[in-house]
């Protein structure tokens, strides 16, 4: 019973918003943002509408949106060919592919506890 009390006053005090649980979260959380960087796992280096058909279900402007957010995270880098018709690829950085075991590990988590 006292291990169960102490256990609530560490809970009672602590700061969650200030751990490293909720940094990593605050770059991943978004309803497409694990999906993008999941994408960009498996494949690589992604055109826009390609990462638009993977996906189906997001809109244009909220992809380009998500994008930009990873991108400002350091987490997707984004590369422009100044060509006509323009071409743009996506793919993880260095710090991006620092995320692939988490990812990796939610893949295996999945397939073992699939109802």
């Amino acid at each position: 019973m006292e291990e169960n009390s102490a256990y609530k006053s560490c809970i009672s005090g602590a700061d969650l918003g200030s751990t490293g649980f909720s940094y990593t979260l605050s770059l991943i959380s978004g309803k497409y943002k694990m999906t993008i960087l999941y994408t960009l796992m498996c494949f690589g280096v992604v055109r826009f509408n390609e990462m638009k058909k993977y996906i189906g279900s997001i809109s244009y402007k909220t992809l380009s949106t998500t994008l930009k957010e990873l991108e400002a995270d350091q987490l997707v880098h984004r590369e422009e060919y100044p060509q006509i018709p323009p071409k743009v690829e996506y793919s993880l950085t260095e710090r991006g592919r620092s995320l692939i075991p988490i990812l990796d590990a939610m893949c295996d988590w999945g397939e073992q506890n699939r109802l």
